[in-house]
């Protein structure tokens, strides 16, 4: 029997065989899913004073209502008497928790403009990146009952009525199928695909709109209830 060498077939497979054998060396790496915190999406940069970061998460939550409340009363638009009420018990709690109502509301501006300053670098990194972080839920795009788009944010009360947190504290997650959510602010893990690069993002509520800078986005393979 003879034997016929196929030198030309026999390099082109080994070539073909290596490629292979390294796609699925490099394969498990690339696909491991990386638990990231809110520490990992910003660089370390130059900081400046923001009041608001003394505040603890229940503080955030009651002066956005007074936030909210406010500027309804300042437009002229309906506020019911019990949310008058609550209105005065929220501000009566923040001064004597020596919460400078006034003086935070009016410095809003100025700091919102300090955070977008200083969130204008994100990690390069995460580029691609299979991460997996806890935050908390706010809805921007529904199917049905179930949300398919939202934002996801480190602390309980980053809306549109304080601050929102930097750019790069803000992931812009969307999910095909949509999850149903328990509703503002719930937290959840988030698994999945990860992007980097500045972009705008208009976030809705009931008593108002605004644009809001997101450095990241998100494409989620599953959304959890938090659990640690």
């Amino acid at each position: 029997m003879c034997v016929f060498e196929r030198p030309d077939f026999d390099r082109s497979l080994r070539t073909v065989l290596l490629i292979v054998a390294a796609a699925i060396v490099a394969w498990p790496a690339h696909a491991e899913v990386r638990t990231i915190t809110w520490q990992d999406l910003m660089p370390e940069q130059a900081p400046f004073e923001d009041p608001f970061e003394e505040l603890t998460g229940a503080q955030l939550v009651d002066l956005s209502f007074v936030a909210r409340v406010r500027h309804r009363l300042a437009n002229g638009r309906l506020v019911s008497e019990d949310e008058r009420e609550q209105l005065a018990d929220y501000e009566r709690k923040l001064t004597a928790q020596g919460v400078d109502i006034d003086g935070l509301l009016a410095r809003r501006a100025e700091i919102t403009e300090k955070r977008r300053q200083a969130a204008e670098v994100v990690m390069p990194s995460l580029e691609g990146a299979n991460v997996r972080i806890a935050g908390y839920v706010l809805p921007i795009e529904f199917e049905g009952d179930k949300v398919t788009e939202f934002l996801l944010v480190p602390y309980v009360g980053a809306c549109i009525h304080v601050p929102p947190p930097p750019a790069n504290q803000i992931v812009h997650v969307s999910i095909k199928g949509g999850f149903e959510t328990s509703g503002l602010f719930a937290p959840v893990w988030v698994d999945g695909a990860m992007s980097t690069g500045l972009a705008s993002q208009n976030l809705r509520l009931v008593d108002g709109a605004a644009d809001v800078s997101v450095g990241y986005r998100l494409v989620a393979k599953s959304v959890e209830s938090y659990r640690q």
